[in-house]
């Protein structure tokens, strides 16, 4: 591999315009098609064969016109203060509002007010009113929506309350492109500070950027031709950014490294891609298994979001190892560390030819027993609110900023008709074999279901035509990721064998509530066997690359530490509700169903990188020295800066993420950040060299008989170097003058 990326280096130096000209091609090319095209995600989250998706497949078969009405509007109106909407002059205005809205009668089907859906809450005071419109929600042009909003100010002006729900979505959707900037200008800061050279500051950034171009690009595409989720691309730009700025900064720095040795340019590039290339390509690896093993989870939209990342990452690498070599053999000459900034080295304090300080390392080497405890103390505590998280999906009351109408109109229904509300259950009851007694079944069923703890009412069966299946429609006391649902729903199912056995009457229940339990249950039921497969896998890697039985063990059950503190954090701050306006989330709420296995898929490749960039570093001294307490001291001084840049510049990207409005994007940004900030600093930089500090020698045991049967990974690049020592000592033969006797 090493060798390879060696000749790659080379070969992109050579012909760098052809290199960098057809990339650039390229990137307009995907462009063009991604114009022509569009994008085609969906925003909606399901599993087949689940419960409640058999369930709901049986009632379009059995009431089909149901599926065919378009979508749907509830507008909500909350009479004045001692006043209720049952009264003569407001419920005229509440009608002619409606009525006014149905003119439009090119998108609208039908309306309906409130008095004719009954739907008035006890006091009279709120109510919703129904508009029907002829196509679905994403047909809907800006024009009906306008029209709506429009005609709603009667009722305002008359001092109703009136708020919108449903269907349709009236509130602009915030663009998260400012916080990704803000992001990147503070990797751009940091990089500039970490190579005193604003020029080279400057190369990750486009090389990344190309990569996420092209990756973005990609998936758009895709998403015509193979069903993606729409947070595929939020995923896929913040993992494509961070990693293809880490990257660019490893080969960056070895370049930089290999030119102060006094190397050209053109074998400077080379060295940099067949070593710190070789990382890279390692580190790349990882993170993509990561991702793809996400598909273990037989769930189809995760799947696609985990490939659609890994393309990306994959894009990056490429770009890293290909695109960037050619541009650093462009004007790789100007960032030369001769040629930093000198502003910027006065700042930073850095003068050429001095050793690079490492106080932290012979700090933790010196204290590693106390320091150990402390750290790993310090995460267990944090990964407590873990062992209570409570997982399921997003609605209006957690997506929603307060100042929505969305918002509003989902607060008015909550305080008219209580949270179960909004976690409506719709019960399928399917007769399997007609009685004369099934009329009667069907009712004392109805009855039952009503008696059951936590029901606050059930509505009278409703039979299809042929009288094979009726629907009934549950409404708990809870919110829809309340506990108390999930065992309602469960509970509901269970009572379908005593049915069946005596009745011949199956309950099935769905309903977007039920859908939403089924997908947070089979994601939690897939967690332990995804996280299982990762730190195997990530155990199996690291015995290849560090030739060692323990490391690796350290290594894994430092991930577990950090991760574990990560969800722990995540439980404490979205679920638990404690410093929710520090970071910006609208209210507490379940934790995003899928949360936890993208996190484990993405950080397991993040933390098996610093792992590598570190160890391997401190592997290379002690196989020359043989004395582990230098090989730590050396791993910490030479790799543990670029660790330290490397994290931060990914801290810095997914804390950008984090300033998005939208909760479901910044959760896991908020993950992906905390889950960094724990596994470089904590994890990295002070449990891994004060653990090995206690281990010593016996940190790189490896059996003999082992040892020769595992194939060897050259991450350090050792066989170039080797090779170019072979070739040296030929030519001095080569060179060397015969005298005749």
């Amino acid at each position: 591999m090493a060798q390879f990326l060696y000749k790659l280096g080379n070969w992109a130096v050579k012909h760098q315009k052809k290199v960098v000209f057809s990339t650039l091609g390229i990137l307009i090319a995907l462009g063009l098609l991604a114009m022509n095209l569009g994008s085609s995600f969906d925003d909606e989250l399901t599993i087949p064969n689940t419960p409640a998706d058999k369930a709901s497949k049986v009632l379009s078969k059995e009431f089909p016109g149901a599926e065919n009405s378009g979508a749907q509007v509830q507008i909500v109106f909350k009479a004045p203060k001692d006043e209720t909407l049952d009264s003569g002059q407001i419920n005229k205005v509440i009608t002619d509002t409606l009525n006014d809205i149905k003119k439009d009668d090119s998108t609208v089907e039908s309306v309906a007010t409130p008095a004719q859906l009954r739907n008035l809450s006890e006091d009279k005071n709120i109510g919703y009113g129904v508009v029907t419109y002829k196509d679905d929600a994403e047909n809907i042009t800006k024009a009906s929506k306008d029209n709506v909003l429009d005609k709603i100010e009667q009722t305002r002006d008359e001092g109703i309350q009136t708020e919108l729900s449903g269907d349709v979505t009236f509130s602009d959707s915030e663009s998260h492109g400012e916080a990704e900037a803000i992001g990147i200008l503070i990797a751009f800061i940091i990089l500039a500070l970490t190579f005193t050279s604003f020029l080279a500051a400057g190369m990750p950034i486009i090389s990344a950027v190309i990569g996420l171009g092209i990756g973005l690009l990609t998936i758009t595409i895709g998403s015509n031709y193979i069903e993606m989720q729409n947070t595929t691309t939020a995923l896929a730009s913040m993992l494509g950014i961070a990693v293809g700025i880490d990257y660019a900064l490893f080969i960056i720095s070895r370049f930089r490294k290999e030119l102060s040795e006094g190397r050209s340019v053109k074998e400077s590039v080379a060295i940099a891609n067949g070593t710190a290339g070789s990382a890279v390509v390692f580190a790349g690896l990882t993170v993509i298994i990561g991702l793809l093993g996400l598909s273990v989870t037989k769930i189809p939209f995760l799947t696609m979001m985990g490939v659609g990342a890994a393309v990306s990452v994959l894009l990056a690498v490429i770009v890293s190892i290909v695109v960037l070599p050619a541009i650093l053999g462009m004007i790789g000459h100007k960032i030369a560390p001769a040629r930093g900034n000198k502003f910027l080295q006065k700042i930073t304090r850095t003068n050429e030819g001095k050793p690079s300080s490492n106080k932290w390392g012979t700090f933790v080497t010196k204290r590693p027993l106390i320091i150990s405890i402390l750290a790993i103390v310090l995460l267990a505590v944090i990964t407590i609110p873990f062992f209570h998280m409570n997982l399921g999906l997003p609605d209006n009351g957690t997506t929603m900023s307060k100042e929505t109408t969305e918002r509003k109109a989902y607060d008015l229904q909550t305080e008219a008709y209580g949270e179960g509300f909004h976690a409506s259950l719709v019960v399928a009851a399917k007769v399997n074999e007609k009685t004369q007694d099934t009329q009667k079944a069907i009712e004392e069923t109805t009855k039952e279901i009503s008696d059951l703890s936590g029901v606050k009412s059930v509505t009278p069966a409703i039979p299809n035509p042929s009288g094979d299946v009726y629907i009934i429609t549950v409404t708990p006391e809870t919110g829809p990721n309340d506990q108390e649902t999930k065992d309602l729903v469960k509970t509901i199912r269970e009572k379908s064998n005593q049915t069946e056995k005596e009745h011949h009457l199956e309950l099935m229940v769905t309903g977007t509530t039920a859908v939403n339990i089924d997908i947070a249950e089979k994601l939690n039921d897939a967690l332990p066997v995804f996280a299982l497969l990762i730190v195997g896998l990530a155990y199996i890697i690291l015995v290849l690359v560090f030739r060692s039985i323990l490391l690796p063990l350290k290594a894994v059950l430092g991930f577990l530490l950090s991760l574990g503190a990560t969800l722990g954090l995540i439980v404490f701050v979205v679920q638990d509700g404690h410093l929710l306006n520090f970071f910006g989330f609208h209210s507490p709420s379940a934790i995003l169903a899928f949360l936890p296995i993208i996190t484990i898929g993405i950080l397991f490749g993040l933390a098996m990188d610093y792992e590598v960039f570190l160890v391997s570093r401190m592997r290379e001294v002690y196989s020359h020295t043989g004395n582990p307490r230098e090989a730590i001291l050396a791993g910490m001084r030479d790799s543990g800066k670029v660790v330290i840049a490397a994290g931060l510049i990914m801290l810095a990207v997914f804390f950008g993420f984090m300033l998005t409005p939208d909760p479901m994007i910044k959760s896991i940004g908020m993950a992906l950040a905390f889950g960094v900030l724990f596994d470089a600093f904590v994890v990295r930089l002070t449990i891994v060299p004060a653990v090995m500090t206690l281990m010593g020698k016996a940190a790189w045991y490896m059996p003999k008989w082992l040892d020769k049967l595992l194939p060897n990974i050259d991450i350090e690049g050792e066989s170039i170097f080797k090779e170019k020592e072979n070739k040296e000592t030929k030519e001095q033969k080569s060179n060397k003058p015969v005298y005749d006797k």
